[in-house]
């Protein structure tokens, strides 16, 4: 199971804004500048995220994007959710018509134990957790000339 760069660079989108929460919009132009991602997967990105709810866009000269809520109220789960759509490993997790075999499928209860696990993980954290675990990497850089 692979991620796709839609959560990869969603996350990296979130980020950005989380950093900038309280202080006004972003521009889409700044985060792919910063993030090397181009500005037309961004948009995208947004579409997905806005839907979700996650973040709003603001028109006008002073315009751009914010988050909808603050950093510390927004789960991973939500994030990636918004942009994979359901973490169902296998189809039988979430309806058990999909498969015949289900009274007697060993194999079942691993993936519904594996889908557990990853949903604990990406609950457990915030977007304000990994803001600061970006500022942290982030001041640990030194540059030597």
């Amino acid at each position: 199971m692979k991620l796709t760069t839609r959560s990869r660079f969603g996350l990296r989108f979130m980020v950005n804004l989380g950093l900038n929460y309280g202080k006004g919009p972003v521009y889409l132009k700044e985060i792919s500048q910063k993030e090397e991602i181009s500005e037309k997967y961004l948009s995208q990105l947004a579409l997905f995220l806005k839907s979700a709810g996650l973040i709003s866009s603001v028109r006008g000269i002073h315009g751009g994007y914010v988050l909808n809520r603050k950093p510390s109220q927004i789960r991973l789960l939500e994030v990636i959710e918004a942009l994979e759509g359901d973490l169902n490993l296998t189809p039988c997790i979430q309806d058990v018509s999909q498969c015949s075999r289900i009274a007697v499928c060993a194999t079942r209860e691993v993936w519904l134990r594996m889908e557990n696990a990853l949903k604990e993980v990406l609950i457990s954290i915030t977007l304000e957790d990994l803001i600061s675990i970006y500022k942290g990497k982030a001041a640990n850089l030194s540059y030597h000339i």
